[in-house]
């Protein structure tokens, strides 16, 4: 894509903390700077992804299909150590690119997601790399695209919206569909959202919460209803992974707790910003 119209999309996702409109309205999107292969300057490309679980996310060099492999692909072949910004996170990735039989279930779960990475492949003889990127830990707490403690909360909360949006969107179209089971790949956002909730509530009741109580005794109800709150999601969390972990996953029961969970989790974000942002960007 012309670097006016990658400018454009970097811009945009940088100042609205992840969302775009236009080509990628709607998409699952970040941002990777990669090293030049041969200038050894950065540069940025907005990039698709599939969530993969765990400490890793998937991107697929397409370049819509065209015979050569995209400049960014080059680059992290050549200089693998990356830096991955989410819109929420900035954070440093290894890139690792799939091989064989992995690649090609990758690859397989991405199809069946979007038919529109067939018909890339389709149109090249090359074949079409899958690259996972794998976070690099670096310790101490996450680089969140904030200026203020209670910013951050705002930020990542609405990133865990979108994600859920992106979720019951799939979640329809594959029951307007009329599909039997859900796909593979729709089973892995919903773990991966799963699992990012998780951690997400963990690191509050073991971290902020926590310091809030010592410094701030007077919001002690709040807290409390916080971890009652962190508890009955945790609960719909667990009916949401069996649903999509059961031997023929049912659609329709994993559309029904999508619902109860997106239900009982925004309710609890907007009661927690009302809470937790003014006290946090008073300390």
């Amino acid at each position: 894509m012309p670097n006016d119209f990658n400018q454009h999309v970097i811009d945009e996702f940088r100042a609205n903390k992840g969302r775009v409109g236009g080509y990628f309205e709607g998409a699952r999107l970040i941002l990777v700077t990669t090293t030049g292969a041969r200038t050894g300057r950065p540069h940025t490309t907005p990039v698709g992804y599939l969530p993969d679980g765990g400490d890793r996310v998937l991107v697929i060099a397409s370049a819509a299909g065209a015979p050569k492999h995209p400049a960014w692909f080059h680059n992290l072949v050549a200089n693998p150590r990356v830096t991955i910004e989410s819109g929420a996170f900035t954070y440093e990735a290894r890139a690792v690119v799939l091989e064989g039989e992995e690649r090609d279930q990758a690859f397989a779960r991405a199809v069946e997601a979007d038919p529109g990475w067939a018909a890339y492949q389709e149109k090249t003889e090359r074949v079409i790399p899958v690259v996972a990127l794998y976070e690099i830990a670096q310790g101490g707490p996450p680089n969140i695209n904030a200026s203020s403690m209670g910013e951050a909360i705002k930020v990542v909360h609405d990133a865990f919206r979108r994600e859920l949006a992106l979720i019951r969107e799939e979640m329809s179209k594959s029951g307007e569909k009329g599909g039997s089971t859900l796909g593979a790949q729709l089973r892995v956002n919903c773990l991966t959202f799963c699992a990012g909730l998780h951690n997400h509530h963990t690191g509050e009741d073991l971290g902020m919460f926590p310091v809030l109580a010592d410094r701030r005794p007077e919001f002690a109800p709040a807290l409390a209803r916080l971890r009652e709150e962190h508890e009955r999601i945790a609960a719909l969390v667990e009916d949401l992974r069996r649903a999509v972990t059961a031997e023929h996953p049912d659609p329709a029961a994993a559309r029904t707790e999508v619902e109860r969970l997106t239900a009982e989790l925004e309710a609890h974000l907007t009661y927690e910003e009302e809470q937790l942002i003014p006290v946090l960007d008073a300390m």
